[in-house]
């Protein structure tokens, strides 16, 4: 046998049950969102609920569909960090032209 045989049968892979538990965990919260939109709640409330919504989304594909909840700790600290900087390059570069559209008063 291999070292890369070997490789392939010590990593860690999820059983399709667990992929399918975790794509009806996405079906019903994209649902719950779909369901928000038609509820007309005030924008700040509703911006918090889709936010949240999508970042558990998120964590859920990146854990499962892109399996780094099976990979080594050492690549998923090396990954959070660059996340969390491009997060806050984008609201950076974006969200003062996301403010500039409102004293304008544009709808």
């Amino acid at each position: 046998m291999s070292a890369h045989e070997a490789a392939i049968e010590t990593h860690e892979v999820g059983s399709k049950k667990l992929f399918a538990i975790v794509w009806f965990w996405l079906l019903l919260f994209t649902g719950i969102e779909v369901f928000l939109a038609y509820l007309r709640l005030a924008p700040p409330l509703m911006l918090t609920i889709l936010v949240g919504l999508s970042l558990v989304k998120a964590a859920l594909i990146i854990s499962y569909f892109m399996h780094l909840r099976f990979e080594k700790l050492g690549l998923f600290l090396l990954l959070i960090p660059a996340m969390v900087f491009c997060i806050c390059m984008m609201l950076i570069m974006f969200f003062p032209d996301s403010l500039r559209v409102v004293d304008l008063g544009v709808k």
